[in-house]
């Protein structure tokens, strides 16, 4: 699957205008997680990009995170439906719907104006340097399924 660019702004709109269709109600098609949560799961990996949410691996996990891992989360195939995640994106606690998804918003937006040339050769603190694409898809994919998790 081709995921579209996550810099580009059709793609922002698009993405927003998927975000505003849900409402604190909206249910899971599959999955555990209340709408709220999983937006609150979403904003995880834009926390751990800006260090607001600090992740410190071991070596060995580093190594496995790089060279097995990230061909899943970058790759072009959807992730599976119940898939499990890593510990840190495991929202157990409930949160407060507008305020997840405000943030999410916020984070679509912070990317797309920063562009592509601020993520290529980026350093992800799971995966290492990564470029523009991978960087797109690793949120966009990400985005993608949850978003077609809660029908929208």
């Amino acid at each position: 699957m081709t995921y579209p660019s996550t810099f580009d702004p059709n793609t922002l709109r698009e993405n927003k205008d998927r975000i505003n269709r849900l409402t604190p109600d909206t249910q899971p098609q599959w999955g555990k997680m209340s709408v709220a949560q999983m937006l609150a799961h979403l904003n995880v990996a834009y926390d751990m990009e800006t260090g607001a949410l600090p992740v410190k691996y071991n070596w060995l996990t580093r190594l496995l995170l790089k060279t097995v891992v990230k061909r899943g989360v970058v790759g072009p195939k959807p992730y599976p439906r119940n898939s499990r995640t890593a510990p840190q994106f495991l929202i157990t606690d409930e949160r407060d719907f507008a305020r997840e998804k405000a943030r999410l918003i916020a984070n679509l937006e912070r990317v797309a104006t920063a562009g592509e040339r601020a993520y290529e050769g980026k350093e992800n603190v799971s995966f290492g340097p990564m470029t523009a694409r991978e960087w797109s898809v690793m949120y966009q994919k990400h985005l993608d399924h949850h978003l077609t998790q809660f029908g929208v």
